[in-house]
């Protein structure tokens, strides 16, 4: 079935995926829209597949598509409104030292060894714990559209790897991982502060995070940068101002 109207977009076909164990919520199945076919989505397109509530892994552009359950919210951040809070402020000043180093979109050995380290501590006994380069490499070399990556390093220690789209409205922040043994540190608030702040720097209003699930731990982090817009029955529209609250 075709989604949207504009024509490069009518020549992409979607299509719903067999249910599968949600990797967010315990005992519950998900289900998601994929778009294909892949050589098709450029960046253009892929901006305007984000505007509604798509992300990418890889190749592989999709949105949760579930019977039952709408806990995966699409957000992103309103780059000029933007006030950091108390707590963010001072991770920001307490990672000055830290260089970022914006790069094409490449393997690195050095990049490979952090994600293994930061998926066996941040993420044990999960489903990418045990990837291997052929699975890092899908996941987060491959792209169609204008992407890269920022290398952030601490006296030359490399701390940090964000990978990032950039679409005509706003960056995406497509997967970050980091030096999980520092446990002082908040590179993980500090990647997005630098993103808003790149944002603001390219003139884009937008900063895409992600899905927000209010139940899940791993996600809720993001209700803590506001004003924070969501993504639902087809608009955007403002959270309320309390991280635990869904978009009604």
């Amino acid at each position: 079935m075709t989604l949207l109207n504009d024509l490069p977009l009518q020549r992409l076909r979607f299509y719903v995926t067999t249910p599968y164990p949600c990797g967010y919520l315990e005992d519950r199945q998900a289900r998601s829209l994929v778009a294909v076919p892949a050589q098709l989505i450029d960046t253009p397109v892929y901006g305007e597949l984000v505007r509604q509530g798509f992300r990418r892994s890889g190749y592989y552009t999709y949105r949760p598509h579930c019977e039952n359950c709408r806990a995966c919210v699409p957000v992103r951040l309103r780059v000029a409104d933007f006030a950091p809070s108390r707590s963010q402020r001072r991770a920001w000043k307490r990672h000055q030292d830290i260089d970022a180093f914006i790069k094409p979109l490449a393997f690195s050995e050095d990049h490979f060894k952090l994600y293994t380290q930061y998926q066996k501590t941040r993420h044990a006994g999960g489903s990418m714990d045990a990837d291997d380069i052929g699975q890092y490499h899908s996941f987060l070399m491959q792209s169609n559209v204008d992407s890269m990556l920022v290398e952030f390093r601490e006296d030359d220690v490399l701390r940090m790897v964000s990978i990032v789209d950039r679409l005509p409205d706003g960056l995406s922040a497509v997967y970050a991982f980091y030096d999980s043994a520092q446990k002082n540190a908040s590179y993980g608030i500090y990647n997005v502060l630098w993103l808003a702040d790149w944002c603001r720097r390219l003139g884009l209003p937008y900063l895409y995070l992600g899905y927000w699930i209010g139940e899940s731990r791993k996600m809720s982090y993001k209700a803590d940068f506001m004003p924070l817009e969501g993504f639902r029955n087809g608009e955007w529209r403002e959270l309320e101002n309390n991280r635990r609250n869904a978009v009604a």
